[in-house]
């Protein structure tokens, strides 16, 4: 409990820091000759705790690369309803509406009215639909980037390449017929799940939990096919884990085209030749293509590639499958004792930690998606992890003031935080309190 505690205060000290920025906005703010023509609802996100990670200048660009931004003053720009997409996981059991009014406590101030305002659900639906996704999928790409310092977070790197994973997941969505077209259903015994189920990856990097891409497609579509897109993030600053979905020849040469160093864990009873052994008990062998089943034909073969297989157990650990298997473009058992490596391949668990984060932390009690076309189901996933960064954002802020590790912080708790404070953060300027006016 005390150590929950510590944790749940690292945080909030970070936002106490923001504090002061956020009362001096909110001043200036109640004065309405001071909003000048033409001052927009977005106009007031500077100090919000979103804000800070997404700036609204960032946003309106993609949204004018998109040719979905608002052109003239709305009671509901395009910029307020980005953040509003983020917003909706953060408040997963509270209708449309009520979300809305968490991100837009000042909405009134941009009118220059007196009143509060509420939106009526018909309009969130249409911002929804002019938004799209494409725009949170582009910020995505442009600002969720690695957190880890090597001299700060010396844990988030070996041999100066920056720890990440790539793995995927499922996702109940609403069993509405675009999304049962779009996604499909998994298969049972009694023939088809209660729900249509979308297919998510991700690429996150291990020390910190902050997702740097993602993907969502059809169930039924191969995994391999739904973490491809994410190979662009890879770069040869890095060394990617892998469960055993991913070590298909083409799978592997597309990831080492990258520049990536690759760990990546393997079947057992994968035919892998011994080229050559090396002193710490690892050896050389060389993946080629399907179909270059021969040893005439791998002779002749000019597109083998060589890798490096590492076999261990774990006999101390009664869970533990009886052997394991890894590949690995770091071929200088010098550089990277097979030891090490195994030792280091367990970190690709902090992927699965991240699901259980997005599944169980952020959605809380809802465990399915709750929008009801294909194109909005995307738009919330991605909004979905735009919030989850920035909650990890913040809380690598914090444990990077008080040198622990990011994974010793509380994930629950501090969502916990971001969602008490993001209704007081500023993120609009306060508006003064009257009887509410409907917009539609």
């Amino acid at each position: 409990m005390l150590q929950d505690l510590t944790q749940y205060c690292s945080v909030r000290q970070i936002y106490a820091k923001l504090l002061p920025i956020v009362l001096l906005e909110q001043t200036m703010a109640r004065t309405k000759a001071g909003l000048g023509t033409g001052a927009r609802l977005s106009d007031y996100l500077g100090a919000s705790l979103l804000a800070r990670v997404y700036p609204a200048d960032l946003i309106g660009r993609i949204l004018d690369e998109q040719c979905c931004n608002s052109k003239r003053i709305r009671t509901l720009p395009a910029v307020s309803g980005t953040y509003f997409c983020m917003a909706l996981s953060l408040y997963p059991e509270s209708a449309y509406e009520q979300v809305f009014a968490v991100v837009s406590q000042g909405l009134s101030w941009m009118q220059g009215q007196d009143a509060e305002v509420s939106i009526a659900k018909s309009s969130i639906s249409e911002m929804r639909a002019k938004i799209g996704y494409v725009p949170l999928q582009r910020l995505i790409g442009q600002a969720c980037v690695p957190l880890a310092d090597e001299k700060r977070h010396p844990d988030a790197f070996y041999c100066g390449l920056r720890l990440v994973a790539i793995d995927g997941s499922n996702l109940e969505v609403a069993d509405e017929a675009d999304n049962i077209k779009a996604f499909g259903y998994p298969g049972s015994r009694t023939g088809h799940a209660v729900y249509p189920q979308a297919q998510c990856a991700v690429l996150v990097e291990c020390a910190s939990h902050a997702i740097i891409a993602a993907n969502l497609g059809a169930y039924r579509t191969s995994e391999w096919a739904i973490c491809a897109p994410l190979l662009t993030r890879l770069n040869a600053s890095m060394l990617c884990l892998a469960d055993r979905g991913f070590n298909g020849y083409a799978m592997w040469a597309a990831a080492q085209a990258t520049g990536s160093q690759l760990l990546w864990r393997c079947a057992n009873n994968r035919i892998l030749p011994v080229v050559k052994a090396l002193a710490d008990g690892s050896y050389l062998s060389t993946l080629y293509p399907a179909g270059t089943l021969s040893k005439k034909q791998r002779q002749a073969s000019t597109a083998g590639i060589v890798v490096r297989v590492i076999d261990y157990a774990l006999p101390n650990a009664a869970a533990a499958a009886p052997r394991y298997r890894l590949l690995t473009t770091m071929l200088d058992e010098t550089q990277a004792p097979a030891r090490e490596l195994a030792t280091l391949y367990h970190q690709r668990w902090e992927v699965e930690a991240v699901f259980d984060e997005l599944k169980v932390h952020l959605l809380q009690r809802r465990r399915v998606l709750r929008s009801k076309t294909a194109d909005l189901v995307h738009q919330e996933f991605y909004g979905w992890v735009l919030a989850h960064y920035a909650a990890r954002w913040l809380m690598h802020q914090a444990a990077t003031e008080h040198r622990v590790r990011d994974r010793d912080l509380s994930f629950a708790a501090n969502v916990q935080l971001m969602r008490i404070a993001q209704p007081q953060s500023g993120a609009f300027p306060p508006s003064k309190t009257a009887k509410k006016k409907a917009l539609v």
